[in-house]
């Protein structure tokens, strides 16, 4: 048996289907995957996220340690003008420039951060930054008191806002994307990984039921990691352990842009490795793969060009209605920029067309599907 959240008896109760995932037992879905995704890309739909971890990086030099340890800068927020409440995404990064893990880390005023990390990587995590303290007047708390929903569609933050603390409301409701509203234990971010607009709560184990049960009952649908999956890999978002890890870098993995190479003189753990990659005439290229016709595309299949391999799928799976099979690969630059690319689907080549995520954002396609 895995962990499990403090919403665990409210999922058995709506008819999960419950899976481990990450050491933790979680709803794969409610009766349809279908359903729940099309109520995020059409209304609204809630997950619980209460397994990923919360972590609070506080001190004097919580600046110059989150400087050093993520591969973005966190100054970054400190100096936007728009004061305490600001996001970025990240990845955390070895020596090799392999990817520790990726997350969302908020500024919460002078000396606060809070840096939210995978579920299945946190105890890792944590071992990893605690152990990257020396030297820095930071302390770096495991935040297990806390839990976390994600609220998202077009429909998200209406349904959501009379539920928000008072105190907070109006904030949480002017918020622009990747911004945060914190207030009475709660922090409401503007951020999600559905490719929808909606919020991801951060509150009190204790209020996360009132929360759950009043977004279900205002209509937002139940949702679980079966949807989350298609919607993040129709958005083109990287899944950590299957779109990068420990052996794979930010660049390829497509997440170049997550690196902030200015000023020069940060030496972030990782940037030198990162650095002679970035010359390399011959790296990888992260690209997104639409296969033309039937057959699924799946993790580990070959990335095909004139027929021979010239890469691998990362993600792959089915977008829903009209069932078009949609993949994230990593492949040679010159698959990148073949007119032509397949994949090797259950022994028979698939044709398919290359492009760059995302394929939906917003419920509008970008590729044409």
């Amino acid at each position: 048996m895995g962990s499990r959240t403090p919403l665990y008896d409210a999922h058995v109760a709506l008819g999960a289907k419950m899976v481990p995932f990450g050491g933790w037992d979680m709803p794969l879905h409610y009766g349809s995957q279908l359903d729940e995704h099309h109520a995020v890309r059409r209304n609204a739909g809630v997950f619980d996220v209460s397994h990923m971890q919360p972590v609070d990086v506080t001190g004097p030099a919580a600046t110059p340690y989150l400087q050093t340890l993520l591969a973005n800068d966190v100054n970054k927020l400190v100096q936007s003008g728009d004061g305490p409440g600001r996001a970025l995404y990240s990845c955390m990064l070895n020596e090799r420039a392999g990817v520790v893990d990726d997350l969302i880390c908020y500024y919460l005023g002078p000396q606060r951060y809070r840096p939210v990390v995978n579920a299945a990587t946190a105890d890792k995590d944590l071992a990893w930054m605690q152990g990257h303290t020396a030297g820095f007047d930071v302390t770096v708390t495991r935040r297990d008191d806390l839990a976390m929903l994600a609220v998202q569609g077009p429909s998200a933050r209406s349904l959501a806002e009379p539920l928000l603390p008072a105190s907070i409301r109006a904030a949480a409701m002017a918020l622009k994307p990747f911004h945060a509203a914190e207030g009475d234990g709660w922090l409401v971010g503007r951020t999600g990984y559905t490719g929808e607009d909606g919020f991801e709560i951060i509150l009190p184990a204790a209020d996360v039921g009132d929360l759950w049960q009043g977004l279900v009952g205002a209509g937002a649908a139940p949702c679980g990691l079966g949807a989350r999956d298609t919607l993040r890999l129709e958005a083109g978002m990287n899944l950590y352990g299957q779109d990068m890890d420990e052996d794979t870098d930010p660049l390829a993995a497509g997440l170049g842009w997550t690196v902030a190479w200015q000023p020069a003189e940060r030496n972030f753990i990782g940037r030198r490795a990162l650095e002679a990659r970035r010359e390399a005439p011959d790296a990888p290229r992260f690209v997104g793969l639409l296969l033309e016709g039937r057959g699924v595309l799946r993790a580990h299949q070959a990335v095909l060009v004139d027929g021979a391999p010239a890469g691998e799928i990362t993600s792959g799976g089915l977008s829903p209605p009209p069932e078009r099979s949609l993949a994230l690969t990593r492949v040679t630059p010159a698959a990148a920029d073949a007119p032509a690319t397949g994949a090797d689907t259950r022994g028979q080549a698939g044709r398919g067309r290359a492009g760059t995520p995302p394929f939906v954002r917003n419920g509008q396609p970008k590729i044409t599907l």
